[in-house]
């Protein structure tokens, strides 16, 4: 393989930088077109719990303001993909071949791993989280009118599909730790119940105040903390 001067190095990555930008503002404007959707998507597990739900809109521009919003997910979403194989072929070419042969799988584990994060919270803690929230403000003992403003709620729901899309990660996190010497498969099973103290600690911040959603989350926190350590080395 030829060598490159640095200059070259930075050169090659400003263009794939900006490959990456123009990716992302093609992305972007193309979710100008696909936020609607989004948005009746993303509010459909409310709505499926709340048949007569109205959602609110507090001000004059929050219908573009969501929209360019969603189109800017939409466009990250899009250019996520395309940044992980720049840099993938940006770094690649200077690792040794076990280096490759460990890294390449968690470029491609990670985004995964988000993605069933996400849907785990959207199709199976949705349901459950909104209906608590609904039945709880509808049987409030006070005359009360129900209207969650739209911005809220879909902030709201795009941070909880984040937190565990994020929360998805931790068994990447553990392999990594340990693969690079720094975290021991022995250590880590003495440890187990402060483990599993720390996973509910977590759950509870990480979620709504109800103890429903902070056990959806634990629960598959618990089990892909189970499941790093058959991939940890002894």
């Amino acid at each position: 393989m030829k060598k490159m001067t640095l200059l070259q190095h930075f050169s090659e990555l400003r263009r794939r930088i900006i490959w990456c930008a123009l990716v992302f503002a093609g992305a972007f404007v193309l979710g100008l077109w696909v936020a609607p959707y989004m948005q009746n998507f993303l509010t459909q597990p409310l709505l499926d719990v709340w048949p007569d739900g109205t959602l609110l809109y507090s001000g004059m521009s929050d219908g573009l303001m969501i929209q360019f919003s969603l189109a800017a997910m939409f466009g990250l979403l899009v250019v996520l993909p395309v940044v992980l194989w720049h840099i993938w072929a940006f770094v690649g070419p200077g690792l040794k071949k076990n280096e490759r042969d460990f890294i390449w799988p968690i470029l491609l584990m990670s985004p995964l791993l988000f993605v069933a994060g996400a849907g785990f919270a959207f199709y199976f803690l949705f349901p459950i989280a909104f209906k608590f929230f609904v039945d709880l403000n509808q049987s409030a003992l006070v005359p009360s009118v129900m209207l969650p403003a739209a911005r809220d709620y879909l902030g709201f729901a795009i941070g909880l599909l984040k937190v565990f899309g994020v929360a998805f990660q931790l068994p990447l996190v553990m392999v990594l730790l340990n693969r690079i010497g720094i975290l021991e498969r022995s250590r880590v099973i003495k440890m187990r119940r402060y483990a599993i103290i720390l996973i509910v600690i977590l759950a509870a911040i990480l979620t709504p105040p109800d103890v429903v959603s902070q056990v959806v989350l634990a629960v598959p926190l618990w089990a892909l903390f189970e499941v790093s350590i058959l991939f940890m080395r002894k």
